[in-house]
């Protein structure tokens, strides 16, 4: 638990002669909006709050309800790394309502801190370790690789070796940890792993992680993207998001007597998440182009099934080491990085705790190569898959009393609009695939 409080950030600004306080939050679609406030408001937005605008934030308030006021989080101050004239800080908000200060129930980081709650009520605390992979390119327009790489690739092949090892410096700089970097399967595709915390500071370090990778790309005369799946015939981006719980000090999910080493509760969980997949994917996977990535051959899963070791699995059991117990843990391998991590764990922590509330049972591990599997086969072994486009995942999400439950009904309900929206353009749009296939024959 970080000891920052209102005295730490206030003598920490001074000392470290801080001209402006970047005040951080996100709108639905998890994208990071800012509002900057010079250090001589620094104690009355602590105090007090900013107002602001609502309505003009995506999944926020309705016109004529939006005044929103954005309160910063003491334990979230952090001094920016990046290359500015005076020295800059950040800190993340939580979103009330103007009229009683009491918290918003459209902002990402409440629905968050409200699943955390209902772990906290069960007994238990939530950590995650999330893998965000993403590409250089040469620019936005220019969506040409910087390497020819492949995976773990150095310095010869990955000439974007020092833009990474740059961000990991600027990551550690700003008190968030890293375990290791590297490159990925497909040209110019990376991944920076951050290091196991709990879901709150790992959403928050993840939103910075995002803004990190890019502001050093920029810097560079490059560009950074999460897009899932940014080129044809290669590898897409995910974003594998270990996972545990833990009593105390104990890990929940551990179970020294099981053959695999996993608790009751580890089963009930992964139980959980396998029942509720379907429905919570347009949480983790929220945008038109993540299902180019969910197909088979690119190393992303596309049936609910889960196994140790095997990464073609959608969950994934890391093998075990003796004397390393609260290292025991499940890796969901279906996020993207391109979702909002606010609400993609607590989603996922959702699903899990319902797993152990309602004792679900655990479904048979994966043994066997799914993909050499007929349809008929998978069907009558009954083996689900994800949902194959954002349309199927809308529909699954529709539904959904657990998605419902767990983004609170103004999450829910814009996210499914917005989503409508994003779908019916995509459907009224011809792709430059249907010129070239279709304008010549027909």
């Amino acid at each position: 638990m970080s000891t920052k409080d209102k005295d730490y950030v206030l003598r920490q600004a001074k000392e470290l002669n801080i001209e402006f306080v970047q005040l951080w939050f996100t709108d639905i679609l998890g994208f990071l909006k800012s509002v900057s406030i010079p250090v001589g408001e620094l104690k009355n937005a602590m105090d007090e709050g900013m107002g602001f605008d609502g309505s003009s934030v995506e999944g926020f308030a309705r016109i004529d309800e939006s005044d929103m006021i954005a309160l910063p989080d003491p334990s979230t101050f952090v001094v920016l790394p990046f290359k500015s004239n005076v020295p800059i800080a950040r800190m993340f908000c939580d979103i009330l309502n103007a009229h009683d200060m009491s918290p918003y129930e459209g902002d990402p980081r409440y629905v968050l801190k409200r699943a955390l709650k209902r772990a906290a009520d069960m007994g238990y605390a939530f950590y995650v370790g999330p893998e965000l992979e993403y590409f250089y390119f040469k620019s936005a327009d220019d969506l040409t690789p910087l390497d020819t790489g492949g995976y773990f690739d150095q310095t010869a092949l990955d000439v974007a070796h020092d833009l990474r090892r740059e961000t990991v410096m600027m990551l550690e700089e700003m008190g968030i940890g890293v375990e290791y970097s590297h490159h990925e399967v497909a040209n110019s595709q990376h991944e920076i792993d951050l290091r196991y915390t709990d879901a709150l500071t790992m959403a928050d370090n993840a939103m910075t992680y995002r803004l990190v990778v890019k502001e050093v790309a920029l810097a560079n005369d490059a560009y950074a993207t999460f897009m899932p799946k940014p080129l044809a015939g290669q590898n897409g981006s995910g974003m594998h998001v270990h996972q545990s719980l833990f009593k105390g000090e104990s890990n929940a999910f551990f179970d020294p007597s099981d053959e695999n080493h996993l608790s009751l509760v580890a089963k009930q969980y992964i139980a959980g998440l396998m029942k509720h997949i379907p429905e919570i994917t347009l949480v983790l996977n929220q945008w038109i182009n993540s299902y180019k990535r969910l197909v088979p051959g690119y190393e992303a899963p596309v049936y609910v099934s889960w196994a140790v070791r095997n990464r073609s699995d959608l969950i994934r059991i890391p093998g075990y080491k003796p004397g390393k117990e609260k290292a025991t843990r499940l890796e969901l391998r279906s996020p993207d990085p391109a979702c909002n991590p606010y609400l993609a764990f607590a989603v996922m922590l959702h699903a899990g705790l319902d797993g152990i509330e309602k004792g679900y049972e655990c479904p048979p591990i994966s043994t066997g190569n799914l993909y050499r599997l007929t349809e008929e086969e998978r069907r009558e072994q009954g083996i689900k898959t994800l949902p194959e486009d954002l349309d199927q995942a809308i529909v699954a999400a529709e539904s959904s009393e657990l998605l419902r439950r767990a983004l609170g009904n103004h999450v829910f309900k814009n996210l499914i609009a917005n989503k409508r929206i994003e779908w019916n353009r995509f459907r009224a749009y011809v792709t430059d695939w249907e010129e070239q296939e279709y304008l010549g024959v027909l």
